[in-house]
């Protein structure tokens, strides 16, 4: 089988607050991972990830490993910032040509090659290599349908689309149960997995898009589920409304969230209100936690970058956490927030709209959340939920936490 990498250019170095912790590859967009979405549409393995220096020692369950050596000949080298549609793509000459395909396109850009020279770790060290430059000559070319991701915010602008997508198709593939017990509303469909846990009194609000409940997931009565709306293996939603998420895997939600991505292993177990925003694995909400997604001049909303602050031309956009995240009981964020990994914000003073990785303090007094101390509440945070903090784990947020106490991202 043809060994995929995944390759985090430049520009994707820059998708704070998350690129310090992780790949872009292991952000969601839409339903699945964008590694998983790859997956899918080449019918391959990702077997690695090109990604920057301080990313080498990352690791997750099904994360492939940091490329140490060289691409070798005939793999597929994809753009991390790509998320391809969840359907497998067919070569030129129907799927049996897939194999002889060298170059996936769309939109006129480069969204993977397949290799025809070894490609050593050096050239893409720097992620300032493009694709096009590894294209060979007179390259069979298939066109790939999705979304190309110029800018972290569009995780959630592209949202309720892709998932409207993702679940019509990934849904009829699935075993399901049925929901007779539950109330539907709408015309589109609902898809539960078998060993999913539907309760009473659940109502599934499908007027403008479907829903898809994974194995192993629990929706509790009085939740309203919104299409489109995908909840991942695992994931216990214990009430209120919960409008064009995608709830990762693992993750607790209770409270209205709306237009909003939980990567994963997050717990937004308590009321207060969250929308339009991502929330990084491992990010713990203490009740009460609200964030302003529209601004009062129904205006664009700017938002912190590296590169200074930008105007995301969005209406709405809410609060971006970064991995590691806490917040204290009744904490607001304002609307186009960025919190950097590892940071603890609490308190009824309202933090900045950019906090630094690994700060600590009551709204704008943050200090250092010193490295040891963070060390032990990530662990702690991970193990109750069964999930390994090993060797690799703790060198990789070490050493996270020394390039933000560089300044570097700013």
């Amino acid at each position: 089988m043809t060994a995929v990498y995944l390759y985090d250019d430049a520009r994707a170095r820059r998708f704070e607050p998350f690129a310090l912790t992780r790949p872009v590859s292991e952000l969601r967009a839409g339903a699945a991972l964008i590694r998983e979405r790859w997956a899918v549409a080449l019918g391959a393995r990702v077997e690695g990830s090109v990604v920057a220096a301080h990313l080498v020692d990352f690791t997750e369950a099904g994360a492939p490993p940091a490329l140490r050596g060289a691409v070798p000949v005939g793999a597929i080298l994809a753009n991390s910032r790509f998320a391809p549609m969840l359907a497998t793509v067919a070569g030129p000459a129907g799927a049996a040509g897939a194999a002889e395909t060298a170059v996936w396109m769309n939109g006129g850009r480069v969204a993977a090659v397949r290799t025809a020279r070894e490609v050593p770790a050096a050239v893409l060290a720097d992620g300032g290599a493009a694709l096009e430059t590894l294209v060979p000559r007179d390259a069979a070319t298939v066109e790939i349908a999705g979304r190309w991701l110029d800018e972290v915010w569009q995780l959630i602008t592209t949202l309720v689309a892709t998932l409207r997508e993702d679940i019509d198709l990934v849904g009829p593939t699935l075993s399901g149960i049925s929901v007779e017990h539950a109330t539907v509303i709408g015309p589109h469909a609902v898809y539960v997995e078998r060993g999913a846990t539907i309760e009473p009194l659940v109502v599934f609000d499908v007027s403008a898009g479907p829903v898809l409940v994974r194995a192993g997931a629990t929706v509790r009565a009085f939740t309203r589920l919104v299409g489109p709306c995908a909840i991942g293996a695992g994931a216990r939603i214990l009430g209120d409304r919960v409008h064009g998420c995608s709830i990762g895997e693992g993750s607790v939600v209770r409270g209205e969230i709306s237009e909003s991505i939980v990567i994963g292993h997050a717990n937004k177990g308590h009321d207060g209100f969250v929308g339009h925003s991502v929330l990084g694995r491992w990010v713990n909400l203490g009740a009460g936690t609200i964030t302003s997604n529209l601004k009062n001049t129904y205006g664009t909303v700017s938002l912190w970058t590296p590169e200074g602050e930008r105007d995301s031309g969005a209406l709405k956009l809410g609060t971006f956490f970064g991995d590691h995240v806490r917040t204290g009981i009744g904490t607001r964020f304002s609307t186009g927030s960025v919190i950097g990994a590892g940071s603890n914000v609490y308190g009824s003073a309202m933090p900045p709209r950019h906090v630094p990785p690994f700060s600590w303090g009551d709204g704008s007094a943050l200090v250092e959340y010193r490295l040891e101390e963070f060390l032990r509440t990530a662990e702690r945070a991970m193990t109750r939920r069964d999930v390994a903090f090993g060797d690799a784990v703790r060198r990789h947020l070490t050493t996270a936490h020394a390039r933000a106490r560089r300044g570097t991202p700013r």
